[in-house]
């Protein structure tokens, strides 16, 4: 077996510094990442209060940040990005404020054009068996399903 590398306070938070410089990252990715360094529980608080007091980290920036990119990137509903981000420990009103940062004019032409795109990919010559595809990977994305049906009975004949 390989001896782990073991770090000082400082050397951590250097470290723990740069991971958090190079892109937005969650209270939770620090802590998890100061375990697999095989800190103690006293370095790691220390360490994230640093990091907080430092602006190294900031839960509010990291929830708009990762709303804005998966939104935009992978086309991701306000279901799914709500219980990403709750699987990473952010809080009620961090997730609230970070929700606001979607347009709302954005978020249903981006339904709008997702179901396009569907519709046409689905091979499907039942009306209801392509709806319920169609429905299936958009729920499984995120999409309220009052906005998901709204949308089928619309666009699908």
């Amino acid at each position: 077996m390989i001896p782990q590398k073991t770090y000082s306070v400082d050397e951590a938070t250097k470290k723990l510094e740069s991971y958090c410089a190079y892109q937005e990252r969650c209270h939770k990715e620090v802590t998890d990442k100061l375990k697999q360094m095989r800190m103690i529980p006293e370095a790691i608080d220390q360490i994230v209060v640093h990091l907080i007091n430092h602006n190294f980290l900031n839960e509010l920036r990291f929830a708009k940040a990762f709303v804005r990119g998966k939104f935009r990137i992978k086309k991701w509903g306000k279901n799914r990005l709500t219980r990403e981000l709750k699987f990473r420990d952010i809080s009620a009103y961090a997730i609230k404020e970070a929700l606001k940062e979607i347009n709302e004019d954005d978020y249903v032409e981006t339904l709008h054009e997702l179901t396009l795109k569907r519709i046409n990919q689905v091979k499907e010559k039942n009306v209801y068996k392509k709806k319920k595809k169609v429905a299936d990977y958009l729920l499984y994305r995120g999409w309220e399903s009052h906005l998901v049906y709204e949308k089928l009975s619309e666009l699908v004949k």
